[in-house]
């Protein structure tokens, strides 16, 4: 039996921003000690059910990514105001505010340090992870169905479960480092 396997990563705009949304929601009324990035000094207005439009906007993008299978434009990229409309008091103050969010997003983003980053720095580790996949499906005689896509984030999704389905998985860059002993475990189950 060959090895057929394929893993592709790769880093989701929509997710990480969601990410980004979090960390600054919950930033707000975190202990100096415990704040995330990125940090802001001006509160934004969020809306009262935040954490529950946050959860059903998570598994809506996480679902929409999943199922997407071409290698064309990041699904969700310039759909902002879908994220503004679901998660954020509707007035010109939350706007501009969200506005200006979005932009140090993007701008961290498409820096260097953004999405560039979180790919490689888990070249090594991806390398070595998809080995030990190949090597149980192997020992297993499993043959896999599809591709198997993990989206890496650039931290915990703390408001919302990351997402493991039919070949398809979200994963923080740390669980690479952390927690790397589970995660051919967790992937195994999302190739049936």
């Amino acid at each position: 039996m060959k090895n057929s396997f394929v893993m592709v990563t790769d880093t989701s705009f929509a997710l990480n921003f969601l990410i980004y949304i979090q960390n600054i929601y919950l930033n707000q009324n975190e202990e100096e000690e415990k704040l995330r990035f990125p940090y802001l000094s001006t509160r934004m207005a969020f809306k009262n059910d935040f954490e529950k439009q946050y959860k059903e906007l998570w598994e809506e993008v996480a679902e929409r990514i999943g199922n997407d299978n071409r290698n064309g434009p990041t699904p969700f990229y310039g759909e902002k105001d879908l994220f503004f409309q679901r998660l954020f008091v509707n007035d010109e103050v939350s706007l501009m505010d969200f506005h200006e969010a979005y932009k140090t997003f993007e701008v961290w983003w498409n820096s260097f340090a953004g999405y560039f980053a979180i790919e490689r720095s888990i070249e090594e580790k991806g390398q070595q992870l998809y080995e030990e996949i190949s090597d149980l499906l192997l020992q297993k005689r499993m043959e896999p169905k599809s591709r198997l896509k993990i989206s890496l984030i650039y931290d915990e999704s703390l408001l919302a479960d990351t997402q493991f389905s039919s070949y398809f998985a979200v994963l923080p860059i740390k669980d690479f480092f952390l927690h790397y002993e589970e995660l051919v475990l967790k992937l195994e189950v999302c190739i049936d």
